[in-house]
């Protein structure tokens, strides 16, 4: 099974919209240790969580868990 590229893409796609891991912590209402849980890979969201984060930086669920290479 292919292991879930999640924490790699939060990251990448956090930092490329300028967020810091507090204020999108602010935004999902969760504290700012839990995003770092899953930017290290240790946790992940729930799935009404990752369809928050997918619509909140306008991918799908499929590039967010690195299921697609490319969001189209």
């Amino acid at each position: 099974m292919k292991k879930s590229l999640f924490h790699v893409r939060l990251k990448e796609l956090r930092t490329q919209n300028g967020l810091a891991q507090e204020k999108l912590a602010k935004i999902l209402n969760t504290p700012r240790s839990t995003i770092a849980s899953w930017e290290v890979g240790v946790n992940a969201p729930s799935v009404e969580t990752l369809i928050t984060l997918a619509d909140h930086f306008d991918v799908s669920i499929d590039y967010l868990v690195g299921r697609k290479e490319y969001e189209e």
